[in-house]
């Protein structure tokens, strides 16, 4: 199992950066896919028509988002933190997973930086 961690501008303030990965309707246009998503500590989740399914932990308005992010049945649920810290001109994005089968890691953190950063710093900077 691996870690990955990528800090990332976004030319917006936190507090909306936090609304776009918060609210379904606003993950459904950067995604552009399906999910079912709702801003309560242990809840399920689903993006991108299912491909990343998961348990909502923590939010802290503006500043975090912890998550569990499942692999598969037989492996440990892996960790998502994502902290946005404000910036001169938006906010700075840490990303952190833990546990990220050995097999999936570069793929998965290759999708995680083209679709899920990328897809959020392309809908902040249309």
């Amino acid at each position: 199992m691996k870690d990955f961690k990528k800090y990332t501008y976004i030319p917006a303030p936190p507090e909306e950066v936090y609304l776009a990965l918060t609210k379904e309707t606003s993950i459904k246009l950067w995604t552009g896919a399906e999910v079912e998503f709702e801003e309560l500590p242990e809840t399920e989740f689903s993006f991108w028509d299912g491909d990343i399914t998961g348990k909502n932990i923590e939010f802290v308005y503006g500043k975090q988002i912890v998550q569990q992010w499942y692999f598969g049945e037989e492996n440990e649920p892996s960790i998502v933190t994502i902290k946005l810290h404000e910036d001169k001109k938006g906010t700075s994005l840490e990303f952190k997973q833990t546990n990220i089968p050995d097999e999936d890691y570069k793929d998965f953190t290759d999708g995680i930086q083209e679709y899920f950063l990328g897809g959020l710093v392309d809908f902040f900077d249309e």
